[in-house]
């Protein structure tokens, strides 16, 4: 790996382009000075492959809901009525998401490990901040694998059209309205949420902001902010979150969707995507496949990953050996979901610490940044920039 040392930004340097979480608890600041340099032929890797795994991913969805399997993926059964449904509409468009890889450096296999498909973080991180890093530092900003901005607001405006061409949204855009909503109190889910509104005005939908406790839900008339109902409703809530703490708003959710009085997103289907089960499902239709590492509900008998079907930030993740003694782990509040092993494969490396690539997907792969930490990733990583070189 080549990496140098970029002239960091000062907290209000950040703060002033909009990032408030630049500094960790541990008062460590997030965004790294690092700058990886990788080649065009690295980034196109990173871009291939990312559009060869969501294909995938939808075909093992596909699979899973022919053959059932949702208890096999931890999904709750408060939402296989959503998530049914959401998946055999196309109204119920998957806006984006956010994929997390080993290798793809040095010419390492890039391989999959997760995929961050309901509510991914990283993304202003990534659109925004490497952007304005790499100005700042004199280089051109335009050297890196990241048109996430453009990509997701021209997949906004795929909600209407419903097609690869957008070339026709201003005659058929009826004056359909968004709603985005975020918890209360958490800066960066409502940074990321108005950044995603952003995207979406830039695409000339109309919309509105308010926390998610501000909504109303109406099983038979849909959402509503300030009297006002609103087709599409961007919740920054995790659907396994609303099946388990909120089981009477995914009786809602399910009775709007039903009554075609609102479509939400990211859709019902995702939590598909986001289960980590589903990588045992992905190594069963296409076994051996170089993107994907072996999987399986029960140990492998080989160095290993442990995850459980929902979780994050590491949390809940331990490496162990063939007989499954522990080598790494972290703890977690996910233990009670269940597990899933993968086979072990080595993060990118440099000088002792580790780096993980995360691409973003909005139709297509759309954006490329870091996160530098130890094996295994956690609320404690930072963030690294990265240019072509």
């Amino acid at each position: 790996m080549q990496i140098t040392k970029l002239k960091p930004f000062t907290k209000q340097d950040f703060e002033q382009i909009g990032l408030e979480w630049h500094t960790d608890p541990d008062n460590t600041e997030y965004i790294s000075d690092e700058l990886i340099h990788i080649s065009e032929q690295e980034a196109d890797g990173y871009y291939e492959a990312c559009n060869e795994l969501y294909d995938m991913y939808v075909e093992a969805a596909q699979y899973v809901i022919d053959n059932n399997l949702f208890y096999e993926l931890d999904i709750p059964n408060s939402l296989v009525d959503s998530i049914v449904q959401s998946f055999n509409e196309d109204v119920h468009w998957h806006i984006y998401g956010r994929f997390d890889l080993a290798g793809g450096l040095d010419g390492q296999q890039i391989k999959l490990l997760e995929f961050n498909a309901d509510t991914p973080t990283m993304l202003y991180e990534t659109s925004a901040v490497q952007y304005a890093l790499l100005r700042a530092n004199g280089y051109d900003e335009n050297a890196q694998f990241n048109n996430v901005y453009e990509a997701i607001s021209q997949n906004f405006q795929r909600l209407i059209t419903l097609s690869d061409d957008t070339s026709n949204f201003n005659e058929i855009y009826e004056g359909w309205k968004i709603l985005f909503s975020s918890i209360r109190g958490n800066i960066e889910e409502e940074k990321t949420v108005r950044f995603l509104q952003d995207m979406a005005n830039n695409a000339g939908l109309q919309t509105d902001f308010c926390f998610v406790d501000e909504v109303q839900l109406s099983p038979s008339d849909g959402v509503f902010f300030n009297n006002c109902n609103f087709e599409f409703w961007f919740k920054f809530i995790p659907w396994e979150n609303i099946a388990i703490d909120e089981p009477e708003l995914a009786l809602i959710v399910n009775d709007i969707m039903a009554n075609q009085k609102g479509i939400l997103l990211n859709p019902a289907y995702t939590l598909l995507f986001q289960s980590k089960r589903i990588l045992k499902i992905l190594w069963d239709l296409y076994p051996n496949h170089p993107l994907l590492l072996q999987t399986s509900y029960e140990p492998l008998g080989k160095k290993q990953v442990k995850k459980h079907a929902f979780g994050r930030e590491g949390a809940n993740t331990s490496i162990l050996d063939s007989q499954c003694a522990p080598i790494n782990a972290k703890d977690g509040q996910y233990a009670n979901h269940k597990a899933v092993y993968q086979e072990f494969y080595p993060l990118n490396s440099y000088n002792g610490s580790f780096y993980q690539a995360n691409v973003f997907f909005s139709y297509e792969s759309c954006g490329l940044g870091f996160r530098k930490g130890g094996e295994i990733m956690d609320n404690y990583s930072k963030f690294v920039s990265h240019i072509i070189r």
